[in-house]
């Protein structure tokens, strides 16, 4: 790829990022295309459609947190990867509004442009969740799909306004419910005042 396209594609991507984070997945391919300063057109023949503008926005932090899942797999005890990577995996999500119904949809979908990254995501936490449950720090009657729901449901949490000062202590909730006693995570702390 010449230069000056790789230069007009990672441009395309930032603006696409910043609109889906202030907007969220639904965001008008056309406003992306009208912040970035070329046509929809344009924004097309790179991005034939709206799952492909988002697999390639997206694809880096899969490749990551599905990295990072491997390197605390060798790094930390099994509660603690499953745990820092269950919560890395949380908050990456709720930076773009919306993703995760994509991502639970593509999981399903073998025809979507996601689906190849969403599946090597939700293996590289279920081998810490079986590595947990190996070492009897974790619950053994959820799987990798039931992680990887747990992780939408909790991303949903924080996108909720009304919910959001609530999400670090539902996360610890959570967390603590996958453990078992010998892997709690539970800090003591007081839950958010609420109703």
């Amino acid at each position: 790829m010449r230069a000056d396209a790789r230069k007009n594609r990672d441009h395309l991507l930032a603006v696409a990022g910043t609109a889906i984070t202030e907007q969220g997945v639904d965001v008008s391919l056309r406003d992306i295309a009208r912040r970035a300063g070329v046509g929809l057109a344009t924004l097309l023949r790179h991005y034939p459609t709206r799952e492909a503008l988002l697999d390639a926005l997206l694809r880096t932090s899969f490749d990551e947190l599905t990295a990072l899942a491997g390197e605390l797999e060798t790094s930390n005890s099994p509660e603690g990867a499953l745990v820092s990577w269950l919560r890395d995996c949380v908050a990456w999500t709720t930076e773009y509004r919306g993703v995760t119904v994509l991502m639970a949809a593509a999981i399903e979908d073998t025809e979507s442009a996601l689906h190849a990254s969403c599946v090597t995501l939700r293996a590289a936490g279920a081998r810490l969740l079986t590595r947990a449950q190996a070492a009897g720090t974790a619950r053994t009657d959820i799987d990798g799909t039931d992680l990887f729901a747990l992780v939408a449901a909790l991303a949903w949490l924080g996108d909720q306004p009304s919910l959001a000062p609530r999400a670090d202590h539902l996360f610890d909730v959570v967390a603590s419910a996958i453990l078992t006693s010998a892997g709690s995570t539970d800090t003591g702390a007081t839950p958010p005042p609420g109703p």
